[in-house]
């Protein structure tokens, strides 16, 4: 009896996956998900048996899928779906790797700009391939600098003199990793100029088509409005951006409305709806045509076809992308008469993203945008049904769904933002209500401009995507301008949006009494986020700068220098204080040279200026940690009971982040792991700094 119950209990959740088998699509790339942040996570990187080992496992899955009991096939997809997933971010890898230069470099800069952007400093970016240095080979294949004046053309050859790095690594460790990030993108390097962008060679007319298109469109819609709003309107129509401004950024991301510029389901959705309509009852208004063709397959050619050229015209970024491979499986399934399943569309949509780029994963792009679409889909299907039965009278339904809508993105998105950019907008849902209808406006007058530009007759349309424009932008200020607009958000460990993720679409996906596993899960993650540990004290990579954190928040040991690092401490930090602000806080002493601390009982000093090495032997000799940017020769350096952190240090550990734990102060390498991205310079283990003080 009693091996009998306890056999039905090992085989119960198999015999519950088997009766449940047409749910479990939605499930693939979720585990195709798995396996690429597993590899993603490997402190270590894989080498060719450790993949031969993968892919026999990827085989082992296929024959138990094929050949196997139907009890155990859930379990071989499921390990298909990990392999191929870990597979597919070591092939990327691979085929993207790039020369990435590991020094400071000056000197003059050629290359063809293939992307024009604005940095966070509000100065314009280009990208640069087919890039030459002077005495660098090989050269990096994509170079990113900040200029000054106006920017040129995309496909023009330009000429600069830059200073240049290397993409930086994480700012403390666990932190957003740049590097890894621009690894993927095939950037070499970045950096800034002060002279003029020198043009070298005008853009051949067979290259970048689209590219020159996108400029040549942005240009003309801000010459036609020539403001904010057309800046606004040109980003939101081509996904050119570099007309808007740092501080309209600031308040579409503080007001919530930061989505409406990332071109993805809703432009899409509108822009292929609109032509599906157009071509299906365009030609119902012809007899001839309409009772000899179908016309259903031949809109659906002809929207398809459309929302291909304009995922290539705004620069296919990964929401732009799923948004597209969405619309190209519902099109599809009208072209082969079959019935398009939206949840099971976003779930091939995925598994399609993940194989081809896994590294997006990572992205929160990817993150927010399927999030809202899972959300959107599952909950609609919830909710109508009740909605409808109560028959909701049809004058409502518009605002019905706007408002639903809103709620229902804004509940997905809300957790992976926080995580990501750390902030909760408290009034993100009040701006959304407002400006919904004026975005669908906007994208309406923009499909008529583009029809009727050709002709000299979008003035009018030019005018309502203006005053469309405006109310977004005065909407967008007015709800960032208001008290309490946004609550800062501690950064959450890793394993919490995974939680999240999978509790969340369980929820959604299960029906019955079994969907409420999820909620343990829930719980676990939010207390994990709630309790999340910062770290004591931070040390720039360069070594200029110490954060240390106290009872007011984290204090910082100058004002200026190394920004983009203080910026993203106390953003992961959910604190709302400007690194002037955090500055002024208690923490540090000491003149701006010698700027002294204390870290439980660890005294520590950052030493900068000139005369930094002359000051060492006296500071090593009094405090328990020395910090100094500059690389000092250890062979002239006297004996001291101090830690030395300096840069030949730090350009090998990175970033370091401190915790203070049973009367210790132990500092973790931001480079923790020797990664194909990383670099080869070695990987130290955490530093112990011990105090003169203990007993």
């Amino acid at each position: 009896m009693g091996r009998t119950l306890l056999w039905r209990l090992i085989l119960g959740p198999f015999e519950w996956l088997l009766a449940a088998r047409g749910q479990l699509f939605v499930w693939v790339p979720v585990f195709i998900g798995l396996g690429v942040g597993v590899w993603f996570l490997l402190p270590f990187e894989p080498v060719f048996w450790q993949y031969c080992v993968v892919l026999a496992l990827l085989g082992v899955g296929v024959l138990g899928a094929v050949f196997g009991p139907d009890l155990a096939r859930p379990m071989f997809v499921i390990l298909i779906c990990i392999s191929a997933g870990g597979l597919a971010a070591g092939a990327r890898a691979r085929l993207v790797a790039a020369p990435m230069i590991e020094f400071q470099y000056y000197g003059p800069v050629m290359g063809r700009v293939v992307e024009i952007d604005r940095s966070q400093s509000d100065a314009i970016r280009i990208t640069l391939s087919d890039v030459v240095l002077d005495n660098v080979d090989p050269a990096p294949q994509l170079v990113r600098v900040s200029i000054q004046g106006v920017a040129p053309q995309p496909a023009q050859t330009v000429m600069l003199t830059a200073y240049l790095s290397a993409p930086s690594p994480a700012t403390e460790p666990g932190g957003f990793d740049f590097r890894r990030t621009a690894f993927f993108k095939g950037l070499g390097a970045v950096g800034y100029t002060r002279s003029p962008v020198l043009l070298w060679q005008e853009a051949p007319a067979d290259m970048q088509r689209i590219d020159r298109l996108r400029s040549y469109l942005s240009q003309n819609l801000m010459a036609a409005i020539p403001n904010d709003a057309g800046a606004f309107a040109s980003g939101a129509m081509t996904g050119d951006k570099s007309g808007i401004t740092q501080d309209t950024v600031q308040a579409l991301r503080d007001s919530n409305l930061a989505h409406l510029l990332a071109i993805s389901g809703m432009n899409l959705a509108f822009l292929s709806g609109f032509v599906f309509m157009l071509i299906r009852y365009g030609m119902a208004l012809v007899p001839v045509l309409a009772l000899r063709v179908n016309s259903k397959k031949i809109a659906a050619m002809v929207a398809l076809a459309v929302a291909l050229f304009y995922l290539l015209l705004s620069g296919a970024n990964v929401a732009t992308t799923r948004a597209f491979l969405m619309i190209a499986v519902m099109l599809g399934a009208i072209l082969l008469d079959r019935q398009g399943l939206t949840m099971r569309s976003v779930a091939i949509s995925a598994v399609i993203l993940l194989l081809w780029q896994p590294e997006s994963l990572l992205d929160p792009g990817f993150q927010l945008s399927y999030a809202a679409t899972v959300v959107l889909i599952g909950a609609y299907h919830l909710v109508d049904r009740q909605i409808l039965a109560q028959k909701l009278p049809r004058w409502m339904m518009p605002v019905y769904a706007v408002v639903l809508t809103s709620v229902l993105a804004g509940m997905a998105t809300a957790p992976f933002a926080a995580a990501h950019f750390n902030r909760f907008t408290d009034y993100g849902l009040l701006a959304n209500l407002l400006t919904a209808p004026a975005m669908s406006l906007l994208m309406a007058a923009g499909a008529v401009v583009a029809i009727l530009a050709p002709f000299g007759l979008a003035v009018p349309a030019l005018w309502v995507l203006e005053q469309s424009a405006t109310w977004i932008l005065f909407v967008a200020h007015w709800v960032s301008g208001l008290k309490g607009s946004v609550t800062m958000i501690v950064t959450p460990p890793a394993v919490v949006l995974p939680l999240l993720t999978v509790a969340g679409l369980w929820i959604l996906v299960w029906k019955g009494r079994r969907r409420w596993i999820a909620l343990p899960f829930l719980a676990v993650a939010l207390v994990f986020w709630v309790f999340a540990p910062r770290p004591d004290v931070l040390i720039s990579a360069d070594g200029r700068l110490v954060g240390v954190m106290g009872s007011t928040g984290r204090a910082l040991s100058t004002a200026s220098g190394a920004g983009f690092s203080a910026q993203s401490w106390l953003q992961d930090d959910g604190d709302l204080a400007t690194p002037t602000e955090a500055a002024a806080r208690s923490g540090f002493s000491g003149p701006k040279s010698a700027r002294t601390f204390q870290v439980g009982q660890v005294s520590g000093v950052v030493l900068v200026g000139k005369g930094a090495a002359a000051a060492f032997g006296l500071a090593c000799a009094n405090y328990d940690l020395v910090i100094v940017p500059a690389a000092l020769d250890p062979s002239l350096l006297p004996d001291g009971p101090c830690t030395r952190i300096d840069r030949n240090v730090l350009d090998n550990t990175g970033a370091l982040g401190g915790y203070w734990k049973d009367r210790a102060l132990t500092l973790y390498p931001s480079r923790q792991a020797p990664r194909i991205w990383t670099g080869e310079r070695p990987i130290l283990a955490p530093i112990d700094v011990s105090s003169s003080k203990d007993d």
